[in-house]
């Protein structure tokens, strides 16, 4: 990243919009006892982030190859959404990307802590478009699996054999430090 965009990126992300309870009134919101962690529920209209920092802005939000946000309605404030429901940190661009463009309420948690953070990131646990019905934000592994009908019958959770994770254990290792360290770190935990 350009430092100039990483600078422009810092200082709309730390605004100081994200106040203790400030949009807590009304959520539904399940507790995970994460750092930081507050309700929030409010309208926002869903955005690709990089179009909104750069303005770069490819049709459907990036067709889901993009990090996507919620630029929130009562302040303007871009909030990073970087979770849905699910325990993984997965899911947000899946939950949003059918609403691309458009004005949705979203219930879930603000999580961080300033002096650590920039700025608080966004648990999508439910949306809706204003006036509809909620729904669980809990779509992501469901449409792994649509997509990767091939592994249906494999043992294991999704990123135990998802193509791309396994590409990058056999490049890099489990570590992300190259082969001959995993083997080292390996070696090291079973000494005798």
């Amino acid at each position: 990243m350009k430092p100039m965009l990483a600078a422009a990126a810092l200082v709309v992300l730390a605004s100081p919009a994200f106040a203790a309870g400030e949009f807590a009134q009304g959520s539904e919101a399940t507790s995970w006892g994460l750092l930081g962690e507050e309700k929030a529920r409010f309208e926002a209209v869903v955005v690709d982030v990089l179009c909104e920092l750069t303005g770069d802005c490819p049709a459907d939000c990036g067709g889901g190859g993009r990090y996507l946000g919620l630029r929130r309605a009562a302040d303007g404030a871009l909030v990073l959404a970087n979770k849905n429901l699910q325990a993984v940190f997965t899911g947000a661009v899946e939950e949003l990307l059918p609403y691309c463009g458009k004005t949705v309420e979203v219930d879930g948690l603000l999580v961080g802590e300033p002096e650590m953070t920039p700025a608080k990131v966004y648990q999508v646990q439910r949306l809706r478009e204003p006036g509809g019905e909620w729904h669980k934000a809990d779509h992501w592994t469901k449409a792994w699996d649509e997509s990767h009908p091939e592994l249906a019958g494999v043992e294991g959770r999704w990123y135990r054999k998802d193509p791309r994770v396994m590409g990058e254990i056999e490049a890099d290792g489990y570590l992300g430090l190259g082969l001959a360290t995993d083997a080292e770190f390996i070696d090291y935990l079973f000494e005798e």
